[in-house]
């Protein structure tokens, strides 16, 4: 197996005890989990945004009720089934939730105390960390996704958050695209999503390879046309050695609702997600592009197989484009 490399996820801390604070935060960073805390009048308005959730932290007594949780946790369930629920108990109840009426327990992935939370670590790994990623993989994703940009967008800086993995299935703008991945290592899809006035604004501004005067929905799709294919072409030529075809392969139906900003992609499956923020040096333009991109291995995963493609190594060695150190 090669190196893995040490991801980071999101977490939504809904916790009414400052008492509790202190442990969960310090459990976080001890599993490489960057906690967010939101109060009850905005929690559903939160799920609803763009904040790449791997789970959420969820006291049994929130809003000052004794089952205020239990009572939030099935709304938050209904609303987004496919985030890791783990429910911080009242003292002296069960944390193998045992007590719960079944379909309440159904709404939780896991219970804990806030004195025992190291036994929450399975659950962690369980439903945020189950994949494994190579660290080549990773990293090599972050730096080809930079050079196409760079070679896409006109005096532009990038930001890059790490990257991270997220469970939930919340579409981010109006745009994305969809190209399929097939490798003997895994199988699965590359997405790019983005905001259309973002977009848009840098076109007139003369931040693309287009003309300024090219402002129609179409021109703005084709600019994310040509920056999924400099991704997915790059991220061929280096990490793909046998294609395995897809002619004969099992697919799955993609479902998106556009009504709920939603996309499934057949498997309860984290999926691999990066953010790039695009901006102009000058600090007078307010513009930023954002761009979510996600990588999810949703029909193959195999990291054991995995492997850089050495002929495409050596051909960048040969053009200049890496130097040995």
């Amino acid at each position: 197996m090669n190196d893995t490399a040490q991801l980071i996820s999101k977490v939504l801390v809904l916790e009414g005890d400052s008492a509790c604070h202190d442990r969960i935060k310090a459990f976080c960073e001890d599993n490489h989990l960057l906690p967010l805390k939101a109060y009850a009048d905005n929690v559903m308005s939160v799920l609803k945004s763009n904040v790449d959730l791997g789970a959420i932290f969820l006291s049994e007594r929130f809003n000052d009720q004794s089952d205020g949780g239990i009572l939030l946790g099935r709304s938050i369930h209904a609303a987004r089934p496919e985030l890791p629920i783990f429910l911080r108990r009242n003292e002296g109840t069960p944390i193998d939730l045992s007590d719960l009426p079944e379909p309440d327990r159904d709404c939780f992935s896991a219970g804990y105390t806030a004195a025992r939370m190291h036994e929450l670590q399975p659950s962690i790994d369980r439903c945020i960390f189950s994949l494994v990623y190579p660290h080549a993989l990773v990293r090599g994703i972050e730096e080809l996704t930079l050079v196409a940009l760079r070679n896409q967008f006109i005096d532009i800086e990038v930001d890059v958050q790490p990257p991270q993995v997220v469970r939930d299935r919340i579409i981010f703008g109006e745009l994305f695209s969809l190209m399929p991945l097939e490798s003997d290592w895994g199988r699965g899809y590359l997405m790019l999503q983005t905001e259309e006035q973002a977009l848009m604004d840098f076109v007139r501004q003369g931040k693309t390879l287009l003309p300024a005067d090219y402002d129609s929905f179409r021109d703005v799709n084709n600019v994310l046309a040509d920056i999924t294919n400099l991704v997915w072409g790059t991220f061929k030529n280096r990490f793909v050695v046998n294609d395995t075809g897809s002619g004969h392969l099992t697919q799955v139906p993609i479902i998106v609702n556009h009504q709920h900003r939603y996309i499934s992609f057949g498997s309860d499956d984290p999926q691999l997600c990066f953010r790039y923020t695009l901006r102009d040096p000058d600090p007078a333009n307010p513009v930023r592009v954002v761009l979510d991109q996600r990588f999810v291995f949703n029909l193959r995963w195999l990291p054991d197989n995995f492997r850089e493609n050495e002929a495409a190594i050596d051909a960048l060695v040969h053009s200049g484009g890496l130097e040995l150190f």
